[in-house]
């Protein structure tokens, strides 16, 4: 391989248990390196620990156990999250490995000898959650923000390093690289930073006050600053400076980080590496906070407003909670989770338009063509939907370049959503039963399927399993992004199994699956008196005007005339409608249903479809014309 990508998370703090927040870094950088695998790109992904510190020897300490031990335990819970959640990490590096701390030793050996580090005597407010003094110019209310208390005033004598010394020369690299830190906002922070004078790096503790650390080579009473050591890691774990991997995936570096861990990463990093010698990495990538859905704050260990990664992944599958963090949040922006937003997720994305869609092509196929995928004889009315199938992949390539990770995945669902009107529009079952429509039947079947192949290869990097079942399904195998660019890879002739597992099961998502019911069912369904229909009101409506609304894949907002009244309905049936195609269009309003409020939009009522249960859905309206208003007896 030619192309070479590296990208790193955080390495975790050791002092409590793994949460969402950790969880969604990881899989924005999991979903990076499965994706440049299928891209052709020679990848390796780093994840680790991060085990020294004054937090760490406290925490230790406070569970009465020794911090080595301690972190033993932690590291571990970091590990067994990432295999619950799928994370395809190359190596698991923790900083408390000979492997590491041979290269701390070694760059600060190199560091000293430049005449960049000395001895002296410093006053100021130090934070305990953060592991660094802070300025006054970052607390707000005199207190730290991430952890909202006060800093302790300290003073202590320390080895320096001088960072000042390097100021104007990072300014100056930042700007002459403007991808350099990404999204651009935090270039722009780092830069109004760095017009200011930052003063020298505090990198070391008297070992009489943290004596968990890595002892300084020079000094035996000293141990080096947390924020130091840890950022070595990426480093470290390539076999720095000597190894073949640092030769090979060092010059692409990708770090992601929070954006409460900018500073040190975008500054002390760089000026570190700079004064050692050592080429800097290539993007620093900057992800927001996650906050739970009722809550300003960000989500964190220290103020206990947290959701666990194991127990949404083993009620929803990995997958699902993958994709949701992916497709939910815009990286390098705060995002609001929730448990109610993520089952939103899984029925519309998921169960509706993609598993319902697979469902739907194997039983046709299973009916009509003994489970064989059938020669294409293509036409005029194909081309659209292999035009887009063909463009996706490189579409999708230049938005996950960008850090658009959540349109990427949104352009792949639209395409779906093509594949369901291509399906609906034209109406295999109804091909099935006419007597020259086999050959037509057979071609409309394969173009799906071979859609959902490429559907089911751009959704891999981020729901591993279900997407490769997708491909199972269908009696295919791997393919990489190359595979992607030309339609008709899925051989004619393939024979799909016989049977396959629901591909997004919504009572997994604590919803009922919707089915038409049969006779029997039918029979019994609880009967009302003629008194309590009476109570419905239904209108006919006339849609004036229809509206896509915002951040709602399956929701039109409707302008509706009622006799001389104007009404907004907000429906679902966005996957089955273009709103171009509704105004004028007469439909049945349930006229007196109390107002609900949608997506931040008050709806007055709700109109009537008709839905088969085999994801074909048409709206129920008078037969002939009729005025606007009128009452449906």
């Amino acid at each position: 391989m030619s192309k070479a990508f590296y990208v790193t998370t955080p390495i975790y703090y050791a002092n409590a248990e793994p949460h969402m927040g950790h969880a969604y870094t990881t899989v924005v950088a999991d979903f990076l390196a499965r994706f440049h695998r299928l891209d052709g790109f020679d990848t390796y992904f780093l994840s680790g620990t991060d085990e020294h510190g004054e937090k760490i020897f406290q925490a230790a300490n406070q569970a009465g156990m020794d911090p080595q031990q301690f972190c033993d335990r932690i590291s571990q819970r970091f590990r067994d999250a990432w295999q619950v959640l799928d994370i395809s990490h190359d190596d698991f590096i923790r900083t408390t490995e000979e492997r590491h701390k041979a290269v701390v030793l070694r760059l600060l050996e190199a560091l000293y000898a430049g005449g960049d580090i000395y001895y002296d005597e410093y006053e100021g407010l130090y934070c305990v959650g953060c592991e660094r003094f802070l300025t006054d110019k970052e607390l707000v209310d005199g207190q730290c923000p991430d952890h909202l208390r006060a800093p302790e005033s300290r003073r202590e004598g320390n080895y320096f390093f001088r960072m000042e010394k390097y100021r104007g020369w990072l300014r100056s690299y930042i700007r002459d690289h403007p991808d350099f830190i990404r999204p651009a906002g935090y270039k722009n922070e780092v830069l109004a930073l760095l017009g200011e004078p930052i003063g020298d790096l505090s990198i070391s503790r008297p070992k009489g006050r943290v004596p968990w650390g890595i002892e300084l080579p020079w000094d035996a009473e000293h141990v080096a600053y947390v924020w130091v050591d840890a950022l070595i890691n990426y480093a470290s774990a390539l076999g720095f400076p000597d190894g073949a991997r640092y030769r090979t995936y060092w010059p692409v570096a990708q770090h992601l980080i929070g954006k409460d861990i900018l500073k040190p990463h975008a500054v002390f990093w760089p000026t570190v590496l700079k004064a050692a010698g050592v080429p800097l990495y290539q993007h620093l990538n900057v992800g927001g906070f996650l906050k739970g859905h009722d809550d300003e704050q960000k989500m964190s260990k220290s103020l206990g407003n947290v959701i666990d990664p194991f127990e949404m992944a083993k009620k929803y599958g990995s997958d699902a909670v993958r994709y949701y963090l992916l497709k939910d949040t815009v990286y390098g922006q705060d995002s609001s989770i929730g448990e109610q937003f993520l089952i939103e997720r899984y029925n519309a994305d998921l169960a509706n338009d993609l598993g319902n869609l697979l469902s739907r092509v194997r039983a046709l196929l299973t009916r009509h063509t003994d489970g064989v995928l059938p020669a294409p004889a293509q036409q005029e009315a194909d081309q659209a939907i292999i035009a887009a199938g063909t463009a996706l992949v490189g579409q999708v390539r230049s938005l996950v370049g960008r850090l658009r990770i959540f349109e990427a995945l949104e352009t792949v669902l639209q395409f779906v959503r093509q594949l369901n009107r291509y399906f609906n529009d034209e109406a295999p079952w109804k091909l099935a039963k006419a007597a020259d429509g086999r050959e037509r039947l057979g071609t409309v079947l394969y173009n799906i399927a071979e859609g959902l192949r490429i559907v089911s290869v751009l959704l891999e990097p981020a729901m591993p399993t279900k997407a490769r079942q997708v491909r199972t399904d269908l009696g295919l195998g791997d393919y990489a992004f190359a595979d992607l660019e030309a339609w008709g890879q899925a051989a004619p002739g393939t024979k799909i199994p016989a049977k396959a597992a629901i591909l997004f099961p919504k009572s997994a998502a604590g919803k009922a699956k919707r089915q038409s019911p049969s006779k029997k069912e039918a029979a019994q369904v609880e009967q009302i008196s003629l008194e309590e229909f009476a109570k419905v009101q239904l209108r006919v409506a006339e849609v004036k005007a229809a509206d896509k609304v915002a951040g709602a894949d399956k929701l039109l907002k409707l302008t509706l005339a009622v006799g001389d009244e104007t009404r907004t309905v907000v429906s679902g049936i966005a996957p089955w409608y273009q709103p171009a195609e509704l105004p004028g269009r007469k439909v049945v309003l349930v006229a007196n249903l109390k107002p609900a409020k949608l997506r931040g939009i008050v709806s007055e009522g709700m109109i009537l479809a008709a839905d088969d249960g085999a994801g074909h859905l048409v709206l129920v309206g008078p037969e002939q014309d009729i005025a606007a208003g009128t009452e449906v007896r």
